[in-house]
């Protein structure tokens, strides 16, 4: 497999494939004034709130900016010690914690995970065995999306990792590509069951202490800062705050996944220090061999599991390492990761070849300015050429989101009218659970239904056509979902379906028996 990834790579470098059409670069105005105003024009047509960018380039700070407010209705300004949410970017320290241990000879990166988590299980006991340290890092375990564990319902880290074992594999071990968290949960308990200190302790002493990032936190719990950034999300083309600290600290539960908060004036220190063999300010963090491991291709990339910035940029290979996606780019290879949270977004991104590295974070959901500010910056700082990747990124994403809207009509439009639920709505009232999705609450209340899904996400369920609902969230940023009953032999409700589970309908003299105890 890696042979064949690395074939991918040297195709390009010997042909010094450039899909992607460039236009001279303007000679007006110094390079940072040009990309300044950029950035920008592209924040107002954007509409994003509050952004900061980072650039650094052969061991110094290029750029470095906060545009916007915090917080919509207030005052308050971006600045280079506001804290962002770093999400999934995360993940690359993760990744380094590891590599840490491997330099000193407690692990391996091929060692079975097992050998450190004796307790671990996935649904097919041969994957189990055969799972490898390596494997947490790469999303290639077989294993489909299971952040519905972290994200719809609040239990402990070690409940996530059991009800691993609940979870069907979508393809064999190493063959294919789905994007997953909890296996970075998994690593992190490995970091800590070797170190014997939490992950969040173990990164913060390793990382951000011999870089100097002071203000840089683990957690969202620890986020105790007013200058902080808060999250927004577009509902029905108007930006909105999301006034949610529960919702904000969700993914401490998978804090290895994705939890760092941090600001332009630490994340220079770990930019300068990934590009530069892990060394920074005469500290090395890592031997320059696992500081290139993180950085060797392991798997390839399908169309489906990249994004959508692939139509433009026409990448002819995409691989993921440990804690980086790969591509190329105008010849040169690209190593970046993004990061979204619920109304917060980053991006890191690298030339290598190049010395150049830029960040990007914001706190509007989904805004992908991100990736547009990161090649333009590669075009801007490195390649000699300008390109409005604003501009094209806008009017692709402008398409998926009228795509997206037209889908939602198509079916709207198959709901059958003047139709009515097969039972009383009372029928449906009572408790459903599945061992792996948890528990969903129906109740009735003034002459509507309601849902409360792992007393977490909560909503009003309307009648749509026979036994299907429509579940608006009171959570506004969750949107809506479609909840569907069935009957069961006894022509009783006895399940409900939502977002692809199904919750068996707990039978009320259980319910009052339970109750009881």
């Amino acid at each position: 497999m890696k042979k064949q990834l690395l074939f991918y790579i040297s195709l390009a470098s010997i042909y010094g494939i450039q899909p992607i059409v460039a236009q001279s670069r303007k000679t007006t105005a110094d390079p940072t004034a040009r990309y300044d105003a950029y950035v920008q024009q592209a924040v107002r047509e954007w509409r994003v709130p509050g952004l900061t960018v980072t650039v650094v380039k052969d061991g110094k700070v290029l750029f470095k900016k906060g545009y916007g407010i915090r917080e919509l209705g207030k005052s308050d300004p971006v600045n280079t010690q506001t804290l962002f949410a770093m999400a999934s970017t995360t993940k690359a320290m993760t990744a380094a914690c590891l590599g840490m241990l491997v330099d000193e000879g407690k692990l391996r990166w091929d060692d079975p995970v097992t050998n450190y988590l004796p307790a671990f299980q996935l649904y097919d006991p041969a994957v189990t065995r055969e799972l490898r340290v390596r494997d947490l890092l790469t999303h290639n375990t077989g294993v489909g999306n299971a952040d519905m564990l972290w994200a719809g319902m609040q239990i402990s880290q070690d409940e996530i990792l059991q009800r691993m074992r609940l979870v069907k594999p979508s393809y064999s071990l190493r063959a294919g590509f789905i994007y997953q968290n909890v296996m970075y949960l998994a690593a992190g308990k490995v970091i800590e069951n070797i170190s014997g200190v939490p992950w969040d302790v173990f990164i913060r002493t390793r990382i951000f202490e011999p870089l100097g990032m002071v203000r840089t936190k683990a957690l969202f719990k620890d986020v105790t800062d007013l200058n902080r950034a808060k999250p927004h999300i577009e509902i029905n083309d108007t930006i909105r705050f999301v006034n949610s600290v529960k919702e904000e600290g969700l993914v401490d539960a998978v804090g290895p996944a994705g939890s760092v908060w941090t600001c332009p004036d630490d994340v220079t220190a770990w930019m300068q220090c990934m590009l530069d063999s892990a060394r920074y300010g005469g500290k090395t963090l890592l031997k320059p061999a696992t500081w290139a491991e993180l950085f060797k291709p392991q798997t390839l990339v399908t169309d489906a599991e990249f994004y959508p910035t692939q139509q433009l940029t026409k990448p002819v290979w995409k691989t993921y390492g440990l804690g980086w996606f790969q591509h190329d780019y105008r010849g040169h290879r690209v190593n970046f990761h993004t990061g979204s949270l619920t109304g917060m977004i980053a991006i890191h991104g690298q030339l290598p070849d190049q010395k150049l590295a830029v960040y990007v974070q914001g706190n509007l959901d989904h805004t992908e300015l991100r990736h547009a500010l990161m090649y333009r910056a590669f075009d801007e700082f490195a390649l000699g050429v300008s390109h409005d990747w604003s501009a094209d990124f806008q009017k692709l994403y402008e398409g998926i989101k009228q795509s997206r809207k037209l889908a939602e009509r198509r079916a709207d439009s198959t709901r059958i009218l003047n139709t009515e639920p097969s039972m009383a709505l009372t029928a449906y009232v009572g408790t459903y659970t599945d061992p792996f999705y948890g528990k969903a609450d129906v109740t009735l209340q003034n002459g509507s239904l309601r849902v409360s899904l792992n007393d977490m996400m909560t909503g009003k369920l309307e009648h749509w056509n026979y036994d299907t609902f429509r579940l608006t969230y009171d959570q506004f940023w969750n949107g809506h979902d479609p909840v569907s009953f069935t009957l069961n032999s006894q022509g009783r409700v006895g399940a409900l379906r939502w977002g692809g589970a199904e919750l068996t309908k707990v039978p009320e003299a259980t319910e009052k028996s339970a109750s009881v105890r």
